[in-house]
């Protein structure tokens, strides 16, 4: 794992979310109505879109964010549960 910094706030800050928020400003969502699974793509077919291209990078990405989380709750248990600090503090 390689991390980088990242200061919360911070002018230019994207959220890579999944398919239940909306692409918004500071926000960025998989495309509705393209495939979205790794296991799909793998299996059946490569994207032929703009659209499915950027949907399988997405998932790319998303899924080493999640392991990489995984890895950290499971190393430090203080990361399993809501902090309590607003982002201020964390600053």
């Amino acid at each position: 794992m390689q991390f980088v910094y990242v200061l919360p706030g911070w002018e230019g800050c994207y959220y890579l979310v999944d398919v239940g928020y909306r692409n918004y400003e500071g926000f960025l969502a998989p495309f509705r109505g393209q495939r979205y699974h790794l296991n799909e793509w793998r299996q059946y077919h490569q994207p032929s879109t703009p659209e499915g291209y950027y949907n399988m990078k997405h998932a790319l990405v998303y899924n080493v964010i999640e392991r990489c989380f995984g890895l950290l709750k499971i190393r430090w248990g203080i990361l399993r549960s809501t902090s309590f600090y607003l982002v201020r503090v964390h600053n």
